[in-house]
């Protein structure tokens, strides 16, 4: 799979995610069975940050070569990060179960931003 692409689905990813937080904090909490985080400030900052790293994924998708920084530090890094926390809090603080699946999906999009890195392509792309 190519930088762009795997830009393009992160970016997605990203944007969903706190687009659907932002608009639908409630929603998102009851699905997750945990309450909505108060103040709400806290859930609207997370989601400006997701909005904000999912618009970041336009410069790596449109540029892969140049852009693949944003990718090592959005990608491998800051995902990879996330689904290791995820884990590491349900299994020290008792996060619910539910939030292993935002571990999943951080994980498989790090490694597959890793995998797209490393592959050999002299575009970029």
């Amino acid at each position: 799979m190519s930088v762009a692409s795997v830009a393009a689905i992160s970016g997605l990813y990203d944007f969903v995610v706190g687009a659907f937080l932002l608009l639908a904090p409630g929603t998102l909490a009851s699905m997750f069975g945990v309450a909505m985080a108060t103040p709400r400030i806290f859930s609207d900052l997370t989601a400006i940050f997701l909005l904000s790293v999912g618009l970041g994924y336009y410069f790596p998708w449109r540029e892969p070569g140049r852009y693949r920084g944003y990718m090592w530090v959005m990608g491998p890094v800051l995902k990879g990060a996330g689904a290791t926390i995820f884990i590491v809090d349900y299994l020290l603080r008792g996060s619910p179960a539910s939030f292993l699946l935002f571990a999943a999906s951080d994980g498989a999009l790090a490694l597959l931003t890793l995998y797209a890195l490393l592959a050999r392509d002299p575009g970029g792309k």
